[in-house]
């Protein structure tokens, strides 16, 4: 995935690591939140990558401590998929889109609790995301990292905004 080959070359663009080392790095930057990058991927990708070569094998150690280098391949593939990322508009898949589809499927009383259901956990996944807010810097992540947290937390407010008024929607019988 493109995301997670800009992510894990991003990671190694200062300084050497190993797959735990890059693992940990993105766990503190919360890019299981944001990223959709699935951590067991990590070390096939940095496998593929260095077969590519966008990636050295500086040191090769047991139990998955293989040292990996980014290569100017690597560099110039990074600063590639970045300027693809920022300038590219793309669909954002999201689960929830599929079960509005067939909200029609439901009947009233259970699309209306499925829809307050989903408002509540909007509120608390809300919440969690501002409790996050300046906390990854006491671990080591850089300020910016802060700018998914406030992104998410906007994203999760328009789909809380639209819920409400579904609701209410769904109540005066116009949906579905």
């Amino acid at each position: 995935m493109q995301t997670t080959r800009v992510l894990i070359l991003g990671t190694l663009l200062d300084e050497p690591m190993n797959g735990y080392q890059v693992r940990r790095r993105l766990e503190m930057m919360g890019a299981d939140q944001w990223g959709n990058v699935a951590f067991g991927s990590i070390y096939h990708g940095l496998g593929k990558m260095a077969d590519e070569g966008l990636l050295d094998i500086v040191e090769s150690g047991k139990g998955g401590k293989t040292m990996y280098a980014i290569t100017e391949d690597g560099r110039f593939e990074f600063h590639r998929l970045l300027m693809t990322l920022w300038y590219e508009i793309r669909p954002i898949v999201d689960p929830f889109q599929v079960a509005m589809t067939f909200m029609d499927r439901l009947d009233r009383p259970m699309l209306k609790d499925a829809l307050r259901t989903r408002a509540e956990e909007l509120v608390r996944s809300i919440a969690m995301l501002q409790r996050a807010l300046g906390s990854k810097q006491a671990f080591g992540a850089p300020r910016h990292v802060d700018e998914n947290l406030r992104l998410n937390i906007g994203m999760l407010n328009a789909q809380l905004t639209w819920v409400r008024e579904a609701i209410d929607k769904v109540e005066e019988g116009d949906l579905p």
